[in-house]
C-alpha cells in the first residue's frame, strides 16, 4: 500500500507543475515555445521590431508612447494561424513520434483615440501566453505530458502624453486572465495494474502594468522602449483521475493551488527612415526568467504515506535575450512590403528540460504586405520559426522520454485596421 500511495505523489505533483510550467514556458513567441508575441500581422511581418515606429493601433501593445502619433480614432482586429511541429527520437529504441497537427488561433483587438495634440489613449485585448502541444497518448513521454493547453486574455488600457515634440510617454494596466487544462498518463505496471489517466484544470487571474517611452531624436531617427511588469497569478484548479478499481483509494480527486509570477519584459528598438518610404528598425527583448527558481504546489486533500500537501520543485530558469530587425518598404501609396528576422535564447536549462515544453534557441524569418484602401488598411504576414535541436537526457523528469527535439512553426497572419 505505501509502495503506490509513494508512487501516487511525484505523479499528482508532476500534472500540477506542468499547468504552471506550460504557463511560464511560452511566453517568448518568436524566440521559443508556443509564447504569443503574434500580436498584429503588420509587427510581424517585421519580426516584431516596431518599438520605435509604428503606423496602427497596435502600438497600444508594443509601446503605448506611439499613440500620440495616431490621429484621431482607429480599430484593429486580426488572428494569427499558428501552426507547430514537434519531432521526438528516441534515445531508447531509435523510434521517432510527432505531436498531432493542431492550429491554433491567437487573436487581437485594438482601439485608439487621440483626444487633443498631446493626449492620447487606447485599449488592446489579446492573448499574452499560450501552449498547444498534444502528443498520442501512447509515446513514450506519456507519463509525463500527453496534451497541454493554456489559454490566456489580457485587457490592456493605456493612455499617452506627448510631453514635448520630440518626448512622448505611455502607460496601462494589464489585467490577465489564465485558464489551462492538461493531461498525462500514470504508470501502474509495478503493481500489475493497467495505465490511468489524470487531467488538470485550473485557472487564476493577475495584475500588472506596462510602459513604454518614444523620443524622436532626429526627423529620421527614433528611439523606443516598453516595459511590462511581472504578473502574479495565483491558479486555482483539480487534478481529476481514472484509475483502475483496485488503484482507486490511492488516486483521490482533488483541488490544488499554486501562484506563479510572470516575467517582467522590456524592450528597445532603433528606428532609421531612410527615405520617406523605407523605414529599418533594430531592437532587443530582454525577459526575468531567473525569477522563476521554484515551484510550490499546495493542495487540500493530502496525499501519500506519511501524508503531505505540498511539495516543492527547483527550476533554476535564466534570463533571455531576443534580437530583432526588421524593414517596412512603401512601393506606393496603396502597396507596402515589409521582412524580418529575430534570434531568441530559451530559459530552461537541460536540468529542468522537458517535453511539454520542449524549448530551444530560435530563429524566425518574416515577410509581409500591406495594401491601404483609403481608411482601411490590411495586413498579411509570414512567420517561419525554426527552433534549433535539442537533446532531453536523464534530469529532474528521470530517464523518461530521453531523445532528440526537433521544432518548427508557421504562422500566418491577417489585421484589418480603420481610421475614423
Amino acid at each position: 500500500m505505501n509502495r503506490v500511495t509513494r508512487f501516487l505523489c511525484p505523479s499528482l505533483f508532476y500534472c500540477l507543475a506542468l499547468a504552471v510550467l506550460a504557463c511560464l514556458g511560452v511566453s517568448r513567441s518568436h524566440a521559443s515555445g508556443f509564447g504569443i508575441f503574434t500580436q498584429g500581422a503588420d509587427a510581424l511581418g517585421q519580426a516584431n521590431a516596431t518599438v520605435a515606429h509604428s503606423d496602427g493601433p497596435s502600438a497600444v501593445y508594443f509601446n503605448p508612447a506611439l499613440l500620440p502619433s495616431l490621429p484621431g480614432t482607429q480599430v484593429e482586429i486580426g488572428t494569427t494561424a499558428v501552426l507547430p511541429s514537434r519531432k521526438f527520437k528516441s534515445d531508447l529504441d531509435g523510434h521517432t513520434e510527432k505531436t498531432e497537427d493542431t492550429a491554433y488561433f491567437p487573436s487581437t483587438f485594438y482601439l485608439t483615440h487621440q483626444f487633443n495634440e498631446r493626449w492620447s489613449a487606447g485599449l488592446a485585448v489579446f492573448n499574452p501566453f499560450g501552449l498547444g502541444t498534444v502528443w498520442d497518448s501512447d509515446w513514450e513521454g506519456r507519463f509525463i505530458a500527453t496534451k497541454s493547453r493554456i489559454t490566456t486574455f489580457n485587457i490592456n488600457p493605456a493612455v499617452a502624453c506627448q510631453i514635448t515634440p520630440k518626448l512622448a510617454i505611455g502607460a496601462g494596466l494589464d489585467i490577465l486572465l489564465l485558464d489551462a487544462k492538461l493531461k498525462n498518463k500514470i504508470d501502474l505496471s509495478g503493481f500489475a495494474l493497467p495505465e490511468a489517466d489524470q487531467k488538470f484544470t485550473g485557472d487564476g487571474e493577475g495584475v500588472g502594468f506596462n510602459v513604454g517611452l518614444h523620443l524622436q531624436i532626429t526627423d529620421a531617427l527614433s528611439f523606443g522602449a516598453a516595459y511590462r511588469s511581472e504578473i502574479k497569478v495565483d491558479i486555482d484548479g483539480k487534478a481529476d483521475f481514472d484509475p483502475p478499481a483496485a488503484a482507486a483509494a490511492f488516486f483521490p480527486d482533488t483541488d490544488g493551488d499554486t501562484s506563479l509570477t510572470l516575467p517582467a519584459q522590456f524592450t528597445a528598438g532603433l528606428a532609421y527612415h531612410f527615405s520617406p518610404d523605407w523605414i529599418v528598425e533594430a531592437g532587443v527583448r530582454w525577459e526575468d526568467w531567473s525569477s522563476f527558481d521554484e515551484l510550490k504546489i499546495e493542495l487540500d486533500q493530502a496525499v501519500a504515506v506519511p501524508p503531505t500537501t505540498s511539495v516543492s520543485y527547483p527550476r533554476d530558469w535564466d534570463d533571455t535575450w531576443a534580437f530583432n530587425i526588421g524593414t517596412k518598404y512603401r512601393l506606393n501609396d496603396r502597396v507596402a512590403l515589409m521582412a524580418g528576422y529575430l534570434y531568441g535564447d530559451n530559459p530552461v536549462p537541460d536540468s529542468t528540460f522537458e517535453p511539454a515544453i520542449p524549448d530551444s534557441d530560435t530563429h524566425l524569418f518574416t515577410v509581409g504586405s500591406e495594401l491601404t484602401f483609403d481608411k482601411l488598411k490590411v495586413a498579411l504576414a509570414y512567420g517561419f520559426q525554426l527552433q534549433e535541436d535539442r537533446d532531453k537526457d536523464t534530469n529532474e523528469y528521470g530517464a523518461v522520454a530521453n531523445g532528440s527535439y526537433e521544432n518548427y512553426i508557421h504562422l500566418a497572419a491577417v489585421s484589418l485596421s480603420y481610421a475614423f
